[in-house]
Parts: C-alpha cells; structure tokens; sequence
C-alpha cells in the first residue's frame, strides 16, 4: 500500500534491526507492551508477525518512505476476529520520527483494508491511559473513546489502565 509520502510493505527478515531499534527503545517501549533486549530476542517479534498471517489472525506492515530506503515502524491488526468482523490495531514509531504526520497519514491505509479488504465492521485500539500523544492522535482519527479499563494491566510492577477506542466502517 502506498500514498505519496509512505509505502506500507509486509515486514521482512531484514526488518529485524529496525524492529529491535524500536522494540528496545525506552521512548518507545515506554508505552508498549513489548520490548526486546537482544537482536537475538527480536527474532520472536518476527515469528509473532509471520504466525499474524498464517493463522490469519492479523496482518503488520513495515511503514517506510516510498523508496522503501527508510523504515518508520510498523502498524497492523492483530487479534482479528472473522466471526464479529473486528480487529486490534496497532502501531509503533522510531521516535526520530514522531510529530511527522506519518502515523495520520498511515493509520487510514491500514484501516481502509481492515475495513474494505478484511472485512471488519470494528476497529479497536487499545491505549495507555497515560499515553496522551497517541490518545490525541487516535482521536484525531476519528476513533471514538468508549471507556477506561481500570488498573487492568501490570507493567513493571505497577497497574495501568488502558483506554477503549473503537471505529466503525460506518462512521
């Protein structure tokens, strides 16, 4: 998938680097609820976006200029669920990268073949509660907040809440 700014292609092997650079980073992982402390250990990223396809469970992209020479991060849907037509998306950025528009400019690629490829009817995110940049810019996606799920989560010892967003095909 491509717009004139960005190409969204299926992750590939030699994506691993990019993926530890992101799935280890303290700004990015700060948020997350994975992260890797070896190249080695990133290799279970890969196997988790390889197994998204072949269960057909889900489907990530490597989001990268259109020359494909730089690599952004990735977004996808994991947790797809063909008997009520929904999805989990996600998304993540190396944070050289943040505040550029790629993340309002990607999201709606990903959504529009959740919606006209995959079939789904919903689209959920799941945020930090903490988390207000992504909080601020899932909404500027039209994605509606339903509610908070208190301390339901545990990160480093400590409960988090996690924040429902949803879209609809018809919203």
């Amino acid at each position: 998938m491509k717009t004139d700014k960005l190409l969204l292609r299926q992750i590939i092997s030699e994506d691993k680097e990019n993926i530890y650079k992101g799935l280890s980073h303290p700004d990015v992982i700060k948020f997350y609820g994975v992260n890797f402390h070896s190249l080695e250990a990133t290799e279970e990223q890969m196997i988790w976006y390889r197994e998204l396809e072949e269960n057909e469970t889900g489907i990530w992209w490597a989001i990268c200029s259109t020359d494909a020479q730089t690599f952004y991060g990735a977004g996808g849907f994991n947790n797809l669920n063909k008997q009520h037509k929904k999805a989990e998306i996600g998304f993540w950025l190396l944070p050289e990268f943040w505040g550029k528009g790629i993340m309002q400019e990607a999201f709606p690629l990903i959504c529009n073949y959740g919606f006209e490829t995959l079939g789904l009817n919903r689209i959920e995110g799941f945020v930090d509660s903490e988390n207000s940049s992504c909080k601020k810019a899932i909404e500027k996606l039209n994605f509606k907040l339903e509610g908070t799920m208190r301390e339901c989560e545990i990160k480093d010892g400590k409960f988090l809440s996690v924040d429902i967003y949803s879209k609809l095909k018809n919203d």
